[in-house]
């Protein structure tokens, strides 16, 4: 049996000799070349014997032999399961157990009279700057991180709860000074956050003050509610540079939260309470503050922005503990502030994009509230109408703000009908009930805005728009010309001279809608040939279902022969200026 390397052996034999015989070949050619380029003739020397050139090696093709099956790849080592969680859960409870001891400590031994004051509050500093040292310095230990977080985070917790029961429980600190020590405190243990680079330690300093505090304080009071936006404001420098979402939630919520009770508490009373709407001032002011100096260094601008709207939730509700006027302008002053954040966007880095939009919404949800808390619904009606038509056409290229005039159309209307049904058009009596010079201004809005509505849209969304403007001009032409004709002619024969003047105005309309496609090129004529072919035959179905049993004497015989010559008229001449118009558009081309 040949040896497996016996082949390649031979075929580089083969092949080493057939290489010396090539270089045998190439040196005779040099020296032919070098004899025709010298000076002196030399005698000629004899060609070389050719020399054999044996044939090409062909080794022999070996029989097949299978490959072999590779290895099986080694199985991979189990994961092992990580215990650090143990660790962290159980430092957590630990955190819990001992703030409760602290308030147990505080409270429940005062109301049983076990230790004095001092020894109970003394007790308590004592015991917070005890963990605070054995946090510090178990941090600079191999694997002490998550105890000194949550020794750091209970000590400082500690220290709060205390100067809250030196200031609410025992009064031995005023108002003002209590709530220095306590952003002294709760500035100085977020800030040793910042330092050790633990979102953990000020979520863990946060979220057990916004449980506890209120057992401490006995409630929540107007001086709780000072304590938590005092550590709100101490902890928005802390997060400069970092982008710590979760801390940023837990302290709003300990600004949000105190205030919405506080709301709530003071409304069942029945009490007003201008400081408790300074603070809901304050909160928001803080809310907003907060975004436009996180956005920048955050990469999830939308979470931002819908935590400020969470933290300008309290002033939204203001209403509920002071006069409407002093509410309205507040939030007026929300609006306001937010809508120049919106206007300035692009300067401020940050805010563009998906956080813009959250607050140009926020803006208009605000002033709507504003507006209803301000004025009746007679008044509020026309107002919000009025914004939309601003909104729609100042911000007709902005997603947001056609949403927004959309939703100030939609509740000014919804008012509107909540003040004079659709019903009402359709009786005298119910009419004159709810005529007055608002309902005409409402009417008169309402068909603008949905005009200003359905113009702000394009392409196929603007089709469907128009569909729906043309059905609420349509209505509110019949509402605007009723009411004003029983206004000015009584329940009888005002009554029905509105009527015969909307269905002329509803023709009318569509001549209008009509002209206006025939100076349009092709592609864009099907809306308002649509909208104008839909008011004829919403007109010419008025005219039979309901104007020809309704109306009486001549107002029936001038409203048949109006509408008539009006469709006669566009009959005639519809077809000719479409034609005159094709014929001018195709030689301009």
């Amino acid at each position: 049996m040949t040896e497996p390397h016996a082949p390649v052996v031979a075929r580089l034999s083969a092949e080493f000799t057939a290489l010396s015989q090539q270089l045998v070949r190439v040196s005779a050619d040099l020296a032919e070349l070098d004899r025709i380029l010298t000076a002196r003739p030399a005698p000629p020397r004899p060609a070389p014997p050719p020399v054999p050139v044996p044939p090409p090696y062909r080794p022999p093709v070996p029989a097949y032999v299978p490959r072999p099956a590779p290895p099986p790849a080694p199985a991979r080592p189990a994961r092992e399961r990580s215990e650090g969680w143990i660790g962290k859960v159980l430092a957590v409870a630990g955190v819990a157990v001992t703030l409760i001891g602290v308030v147990l400590l505080l409270v429940l031994a005062a109301q049983a009279g076990i230790l004095r004051p001092e020894f109970r509050v003394a007790g308590g500093a004592v015991l917070a700057a005890a963990l605070v040292g054995a946090g510090w310095r178990l941090q600079s230990r191999p694997g002490g991180r998550v105890g000194a977080i949550a020794l750091t985070a209970t000590g400082v917790a500690a220290a709060y709860i205390d100067v809250v029961a030196v200031t609410t429980i025992y009064g031995w600190a005023s108002a003002v000074l209590g709530l220095l020590l306590a952003s002294a405190v709760g500035g100085a243990g977020l800030t040793l956050a910042r330092r050790w680079d633990s979102q953990q330690l000020g979520l863990l300093v946060l979220i057990p003050l916004i449980v506890l505090a209120p057992i401490v304080a006995d409630g929540v009071t107007l001086l709780l509610v000072g304590f938590m936006l005092a550590l709100a404001a101490a902890s928005l420098p802390v997060q400069l540079g970092r982008d710590w979402v979760w801390l940023h939630a837990a302290r709003t919520a300990a600004a949000t939260l105190p205030l919405l009770v506080a709301l709530v508490a003071r409304h069942v009373d029945v009490r007003d309470d201008l400081w408790l709407a300074g603070a809901c001032g304050i909160g928001a002011l803080l809310a907003v503050a907060a975004a436009v100096v996180l956005l920048p260094g955050s990469r999830r601008p939308a979470a931002i922005a819908l935590l400020t709207a969470a933290g300008v939730t309290p002033l939204l509700c203001v209403g509920l503990v002071v006069d409407r006027l002093v509410a309205a302008l507040m939030i007026t002053a929300l609006s306001g502030a937010l809508l120049a954040i919106v206007l300035v966007g692009d300067q401020l880095p940050g805010v563009a994009g998906i956080a813009r939009q959250v607050f140009s919404a926020l803006s208009a949800v605000t002033a709507l509230i504003a507006v209803t808390v301000a004025f009746d619904g007679q008044v509020a009606a026309p107002i919000l109408l009025a914004m939309a038509v601003v909104v729609a056409i100042a911000g007709r290229r902005d997603i947001v703000a056609r949403c927004a005039a959309g939703l100030f159309a939609a509740v000014g209307a919804l008012i509107h009908f909540a003040y004079v049904p659709p019903a009402t058009v359709l009786s005298a009596t119910a009419t004159v009930a709810t005529a007055s010079a608002s309902s005409l201004v409402s009417s008169l809005l309402l068909g603008v805005a949905a005009t200003a509505i359905a113009w702000s849209w394009s392409g196929e969304q603007r089709a469907i728009w128009a569909a729906g403007a043309a059905a609420v001009v349509a209505y509110a032409i019949t509402s605007f010309t009723v009411t004003a004709g029983v206004l000015i002619g009584g329940e009888g024969r005002g009554f029905y001279a509105g009527h015969m003047i909307a269905t002329i105005g509803w023709i009318a309309l569509a001549a209008v809608l009509l002209g206006y496609a025939v100076r349009l090129a092709r592609a864009d004529r099907s809306v308002p040939i649509a909208g104008g072919l839909g008011l004829v035959g919403a007109a010419v179905a008025k005219l039979f279902l309901f104007d020809l049993g309704t109306l009486d004497g001549m107002f029936r015989v001038v409203v048949f022969i109006v509408v008539g010559l009006i469709l006669l008229g566009m009959g005639a001449g519809y077809a000719r200026l479409l034609e005159r118009q094709d014929h001018v558009t195709a030689d301009t081309h």
